[in-house]
């Protein structure tokens, strides 16, 4: 039977119980219903108590109530079978069928604690463990860990990885019962590393460091809740296909407790998906870059008026292009915000105004307060102020470096020519494309320079408020938990995260690091990469700086993964073979598992490229059950999933640096050669090689691409 069927099977298992999980709901939520009726209706007795019994109870059943409708999405979300016989399925509330047996276990429950905690170091008498993802009341995937294979029933099915450690663990011979015992306990030591601190962990492709680091938030989370769903959880990851892969594998965290975010949507307001070349990213990537924009926060406004005139009384007041300067120098040194202190520069304008008025004696010449006052209420004076010092945006700052010759007045010192040359251009799509990924980051360090006027606090809503006239009577316990519930309601740019987790960080760069680290200065972090797999290509001294002052003084507890379970020792052969062209001494973590499929390497024309994509794009469907990854050259990603059009959704078109941290049954890796002209390129390209775990077919045009050594 092959792997699709099982799961399938398995899916429609599960769905017969979430779909009696979902019809005892509407149960449930008819009887809090219609119990909040009912006690708005003991107020017609006219009695003292009977108001105090009909707020206690309007207000359990309005609680009630309003928890069956926000638990809607995804309500259960895992199952645990236990070596005793029995199952207990875990979500976001508990739930008990007609006669008060257990349907769902809330996840905090003490009988759900295993669903975080269990490891196969410490089983804590959990056989399986299955995450189950859902969209509504339609279950999706599943994903198991089997815990304790010694104690598994004859028959028992296990999909995804904890299927492949399954199989290896069964396998003959007990050096590799010994591997899979080694995975284990790596895995175990990092996710249950000191809450506190820096846990860093290191490993190469197929390792499973990306697990290890979400498992870790639902461990750290689900043992010390207060801290860690209070303050929340941060992950941030390389892009977006990135994040949309994780969210789907990704165990409950619990409530809106875990923010994922690619390092593009990181900052409020952008979505940003464009990437730029290496040399341009490496660029912006560098600190040297936050000095070209502070340069620029405090730069004139393009456009803006040079000279002030006004009639005053009969006398002309006048500001020339060099006060101006002067003013706006003084009231604005090195290390200010710009838009925290723009009444400064206003008031210094009065200032000197005030300053010519008296200059020319006027007769009846008022109090500086009342002439500030007259000047305030003319339109021209308001409109000069907003448009010599407007209140800026990060993204309009930005916009201005697109003009060359302020660009090289930015970068003057700082910049040599060659790198002002590789720079120019590269902002100039930002008004009709967005910023790209590394302008995020860029754009953050504006937000950091210019400042934030100051904005009046919005209400908060009265959390104990049931209806007009009606104040809930409640126990402390309910009141706790109705604050609790409060302080989760973030601000949209959120900064004070309890916990950070970066996966993929070989790829951060130094400007990255930096904002990054404005949301996690009271966090612990999870660190995870490879440094084999970085795409950095600036300075790795800047690289290194930027990330210990973003972790800070904090103990650093590492952890290295040294076995490469998902890939087969073939298809990692070839990828080892690229990177060792260049990290000869590179130590690889070991692929222990053989499928006897070697990888193919095929050539072709121009011409005949488009239809041999397809037509091995095409074979690889019948060839694997599960995901494909047809892996392309950034600057024809779009061109070639034109190629594809019209196939299944289960073959995804990904650039070589989206398919970072992604894992697919088979790869179709188009024009390798295109990723072998410098070292960061063939780094990309090993990334790339190493995203299959059965099938991997590699073809272009150029028939030698695997760099000499």
């Amino acid at each position: 039977m092959s792997d699709s069927t099982v799961l399938q099977q398995e899916i429609a298992l599960e769905q017969k119980h979430v779909d009696r999980v979902y019809a005892r709901l509407v149960d449930l939520r008819r009887d809090a219903t219609r119990a909040e009726k009912e006690g708005y209706q003991l107020a017609g007795v006219g009695t003292f108590g009977a108001l105090v019994e009909r707020d206690a109870m309007v207000f359990h059943a309005a609680r009630r109530r309003h928890a069956l409708d926000t638990e809607y999405e995804g309500l259960v979300f895992g199952r645990l079978d236990l070596l005793t016989g029995a199952t207990h399925y875990v979500g976001r509330m508990g739930i008990r069928d007609e006669s008060s047996t257990p349907l769902v276990v809330d996840w905090r429950a003490p009988a759900a604690a295993a669903f975080y905690r269990a490891t196969p170091a410490e089983p804590l008498g959990v056989v399986r463990r299955r995450m189950i993802q859902s969209s509504r009341e339609k279950v999706t995937g599943i994903e198991d860990d089997l815990l304790d294979p010694e104690a598994a029933p004859e028959g028992m099915r296990v999909v995804g990885d904890g299927a492949l450690l399954a199989s290896l663990s069964k396998a003959t011979g007990r050096g590799m019962r010994d591997i899979v015992a080694t995975i284990q306990r790596e895995q175990d030591d990092a996710i249950r590393s000191p809450a506190s601190g820096v846990t860093i962990v290191t490993g190469g492709p197929g390792t499973g460091k990306t697990a290890v680091a979400l498992h870790r938030a639902a461990y750290l989370l689900y043992s010390d809740r207060g801290r860690f769903a209070g303050g929340g959880i941060l992950v941030v990851g390389p892009s977006g296909v990135f994040v949309e892969y994780i969210a789907t594998v990704l165990p409950s965290l619990g409530e809106d407790s875990a923010s994922l975010r690619s390092l593009g949507t990181l900052v409020p307001g952008y979505a940003a998906t464009r990437v730029d070349s290496g040399p341009v990213a490496a660029l912006k990537g560098s600190l040297r870059i936050r000095r070209v924009l502070e340069r620029a926060s405090h730069d004139a406004v393009p456009g803006g008026p040079t000279e002030l005139r006004l009639l005053y009384r009969g006398a002309l007041l006048r500001l020339d292009a060099g006060t101006l300067e002067q003013i706006r120098r003084k009231a604005l040194p090195r290390g200010a915000r710009r838009n925290e202190v723009r009444g400064h520069g206003f008031d210094r304008v009065f200032d000197a105004l005030w300053a010519q008025v008296r200059d020319q004696r006027l007769s009846g010449l008022p109090e500086k307060r009342e002439f500030e006052a007259e000047l305030a209420d003319r339109t021209d004076f308001r409109e000069f102020l907003k448009q010599w010092w407007p209140r800026l945006t990060p993204m309009r700052v930005l916009r201005w470096m697109a003009d060359p010759a302020r660009l090289r007045h930015y970068a003057n010192g700082l910049l040599s020519g060659a790198e002002l040359a590789t720079l120019q251009g590269s902002f100039d799509l930002l008004d009709e494309q967005g910023p790209t990924i590394a302008d995020v980051a860029l754009l953050d360090e504006l937000d950091e320079l210019l400042g934030r006027p100051r904005r009046a606090q919005a209400k908060s809503r009265n959390p104990f408020h049931v209806r007009d006239g009606v104040q809930e009577v409640s126990t402390f316990s309910d009141r706790q938990a109705a604050a609790r519930a409060q302080r989760v309601q973030r601000d949209e740019d959120y900064r004070d995260y309890a916990h950070v987790v970066v996966d993929e960080s070989q790829d951060v760069s130094p400007m990255q690091w930096r904002m990054i680290g404005r949301r996690g200065q009271y966090a612990s972090w999870t660190v995870v990469g490879d440094p084999a797999q970085t795409a950095w290509a600036g300075d790795p001294t800047e690289l290194d700086h930027s990330r210990d002052r973003a972790l800070g003084t904090r103990k650093r507890n590492s952890y290295a993964l040294t076995t490469n379970y998902r890939n087969s020792a073939e298809i990692f052969e070839v990828a080892a073979r690229v990177i060792r062209t260049i990290m000869p001494d590179l130590p690889l973590p070991s692929a222990v598992r053989s499928t006897g499929v070697e990888p193919v390497d095929l050539v072709t024309d121009r011409a005949g490229l488009p239809g041999l994509v397809r037509e091995l794009a095409e074979k690889q469907l019948t060839d694997v059950d599960g995901t494909i990854g047809v892996i392309t050259p950034v600057p024809r990603r779009d061109e070639m999933a034109g190629w594809l059009t019209g196939l299944p959704e289960r073959i995804q078109v990904v650039t070589a640096l989206e398919a970072k941290g992604m894992e697919y049954d088979a790869v179709v890796l188009v024009e390798p050669a295109a990723l072998t002209r410098d070292a960061a390129g063939i780094r990309t390209l090993y990334v790339a090689l190493s995203r299959a775990t059965q099938r991997l077919t590699t073809v272009g045009t150029v028939k030698e691409w695997i760099p000499a050594t």
